[in-house]
């Protein structure tokens, strides 16, 4: 929910319904808000739609168990919860709908740049040249910033000041990631045969 937006009236407390009727109404409003939101929805904006006493925590782990067998799941990415589609209906939905830009339809030399950045960044272009050993065009860098999974990050303390690129919220989103804390650590990456 933008924050500069004046308070509704919303009767948040519901105390004139009884206890378990409140609960569920209170689920439903989370459930509401995470339907209508195109981004992931922050703990403290869902707050806002619940009385004081009930713990967000727990209504959305009442909502998950609610939507156990649906077609649909609650996820818990980038600091925040966003309804989204089960992937076992991935195929039914790309055979009968329009999904565009959401496939994110990367190579694996771009998936590794995308590591590349999210490991170290604020990171160059240099510094990926330094990774990889050629080059970054700056075509890819600029496919993966109108995918919006990368950003401008602060420009470099050195010479010139070049810019730096840095993961985004929606590269969280699209490799289902909270924190970037979550990122596999080098260990797993070379049990995985991924990274030397």
């Amino acid at each position: 929910m933008p924050k500069d937006r004046p308070e509704t009236e919303l009767d948040r407390e519901l105390e004139d319904m009884p206890p378990e009727l409140r609960w569920r109404e209170w689920m439903r409003r989370i459930e509401a808000v995470l339907f209508a939101s195109a981004k992931p929805v922050p703990r403290e904006d869902l707050a806002r739609v619940v009385g004081k006493g009930p713990s967000v925590d727990l209504l959305i782990e009442d909502l998950i168990a609610d939507l156990e067998g649906r077609s649909f799941e609650v996820a818990q990415v980038a600091g925040g919860w966003l309804l989204r589609t089960r992937t076992a209906y991935a195929p039914a939905i790309r055979a009968a709908a329009d999904v565009g830009d959401q496939d994110l339809d990367l190579r694996e030399f771009d998936v590794a740049v995308l590591a590349a950045i999210a490991y170290h960044q604020p990171i160059t272009r240099d510094g990926l040249k330094d990774i990889f050993g050629k080059e970054i065009s700056r075509d890819l860098i600029g496919r993966l910033h109108a995918r919006d999974l990368v950003g401008t990050g602060p420009r470099s303390p050195r010479r010139g000041a070049p810019y730096t690129y840095v993961t985004t919220e929606q590269f969280l989103v699209g490799f289902d990631l909270e924190t970037l804390e979550d990122l596999p650590d080098r260990e797993q990456m070379a049990d995985a045969g991924l990274a030397e």
